[in-house]
């Protein structure tokens, strides 16, 4: 029997429509949320990222805003870019869209950001925070995961959930969040041995690589919850995910769609996280 599919497409959009009543609160106090997305150069990926941001603020009432620079732009003015926004009271939340060009060092940029404000969850403080287990905002992904597992009814409690992949924007705040529900937790990269024997004892398995179809059937325990992180762009221009979506379904009992899984999460959480910057600036 085919896996269950997990929806996060629907979920996005049920989550959206419950943040609009979070910022009707806001605009009855006199405050709208603000959303900066700050994107450097021409890349075709991250235009389409900043696009759905954008889509996803008009849809639930939240205000946004769009600072474009050339790839040629200095590292210094971009920094005087992110202190200006740092400064804005109508800004509660800013994202500077990654990659930056390789002249521009993307952890300054990062640091740059008022933790206040850094409702990607990237800034030192926020990740500090969550390795602590206190408030802070949680990368984006990774907690948009954690709603698709909880909406799967997927129990985690003395489970093993194996992360293949440490980056840190998914890969390690993703062990973490798994960590914080009581699942037994094991992280997989470039360098581990036998990685199929790893991820076959899997009873939750999250693919982070950014590898099209690294993950096969083979490497899935039967009746796995399988989420697939991996946005992946084929030479025929089709989007695939790190998982080879049609082997794995047979095997798994439920499995993210790329795309309409992960992907609108990402993107839902982003705009929560910036309601609650604006709800944290009024108590």
């Amino acid at each position: 029997m085919p896996a269950t599919l997990i929806d996060g497409k629907t979920l996005a959009a049920t989550l959206r429509a419950s943040l609009k009543s979070s910022v009707a609160a806001l605009a009855a106090r006199g405050v709208q949320p603000g959303l900066a997305a700050v994107l450097v150069g021409a890349d075709p990926a991250s235009q389409v990222y900043v696009r759905n941001k954008i889509r996803a603020c008009e849809e639930t009432g939240v205000r946004s805003a769009l600072r474009q620079f050339p790839e040629s732009i200095s590292e210094s003015r971009l920094l005087d870019c992110i202190a200006e926004l740092n400064s804005d009271r109508a800004v509660h939340g800013i994202v500077v869209q990654l990659p930056l060009p390789k002249a521009i060092s993307a952890d300054r940029a990062l640091a740059a950001i008022s933790p206040a404000k850094d409702v990607d969850g990237f800034h030192a403080a926020n990740l500090g925070a969550l390795v602590q287990g206190r408030p802070g905002f949680v990368p984006g992904t990774p907690s948009g995961v954690m709603r698709l597992i909880e909406h799967a009814a997927v129990p985690l409690a003395g489970r093993h959930a194996v992360v293949v992949g440490r980056s840190t924007i998914v890969g390690k705040p993703m062990a973490l969040l798994l960590l914080q529900k009581d699942a037994t937790v094991t992280i997989c990269h470039s360098k581990t041995a036998d990685l199929a024997a790893v991820t076959r004892q899997a009873d939750v398995l999250v693919a982070a690589v950014g590898k099209a179809g690294m993950i096969t059937g083979g490497m899935v325990k039967p009746g796995a919850c399988v989420i697939d992180v991996g946005i992946n762009r084929l030479a025929d221009g089709k989007l695939a995910g790190d998982v080879d979506f049609a082997g794995v379904r047979e095997v798994a009992g439920s499995i993210t769609p790329v795309p309409g899984g992960v992907g609108p999460m990402t993107v839902a959480m982003l705009i929560a996280n910036t309601v609650r910057a604006a709800e944290l600036t009024i108590g």
